[in-house]
């Protein structure tokens, strides 16, 4: 009952962690730069994400563009967007895995079955989670660098922005919900393995008073 439990709260936290996931590959503030100016009225945020680029004016009005040109964009990016799509697509995989393979549901046949897909489900669970922190880390590496450089202008720095920290928060939760459900079939495995099941052996003179004569036949 208690790893069934543990289950569904690493299933929880898997869901939480691909919505988040989809989110932060979609968002367009992955890095965010704020010009105020001399007037508060005319303040205009610029944000960049991986797909487009959108400016917000103070006055209500918000426009992007749609970054089209794949080679024209830099390595970082390039790679941001292979890795996070590569997570979507494992983590998803994830989720119809381990929906089988939990045992609070009736899908999956046996237990060695569902303990089979619980673990692949973990494995990707913890692939989607690697490849959701990389670009993360990678692209806030490069806003990092390019703030503390003292020849890029000050209207060209930008900091990171609700994206990255959604992508750190989601590969977290998917971390965490693979190494659970990995675990939770190790330690199934690893019990069975040292605590074998028991045979019942019968006792030798059972065995041959059943198989010879009864005595009682020659008295």
């Amino acid at each position: 009952m208690a790893s069934a439990s543990l289950q569904f709260f690493a299933f929880i936290l898997a869901l939480f962690g691909v919505f988040g996931d989809i989110a932060a590959t979609l968002l367009p503030n992955w890095k965010v730069n704020a010009d105020v100016g001399s007037n508060i009225i005319t303040a205009i945020t610029q944000m960049q994400g991986l797909w487009m680029d959108c400016t917000w004016y103070s006055t209500g009005m918000f426009s992007c563009t749609l970054k089209y040109s794949i080679l024209s964009l830099p390595v970082y990016i390039q790679a941001a967007r292979t890795t996070m799509v590569l997570s979507c697509i494992l983590s998803a995989f994830g989720i119809c895995i381990t929906t089988v393979g939990m045992k609070c549901t009736r899908l999956g046949g046996d237990t060695d079955s569902k303990n089979n897909a619980s673990f692949a489900g973990g494995i990707c669970f913890i692939l989607a989670g690697i490849f959701g922190l990389v670009p993360t880390c990678w692209y806030t590496r490069e806003i990092i660098s390019n703030f503390l450089d003292q020849t890029i202008p000050e209207s060209s720095k930008h900091e990171p922005g609700g994206a990255v920290y959604t992508g750190f928060i989601s590969a977290g939760f998917l971390l965490i919900a693979g190494v659970i459900f990995c675990s939770s079939c190790f330690k199934r495995q690893q019990g069975a393995w040292i605590y074998p099941p028991k045979q019942h052996h019968f006792p030798s003179t059972e065995q041959e008073s059943n198989a010879g004569y009864s005595l009682k036949d020659y008295v």
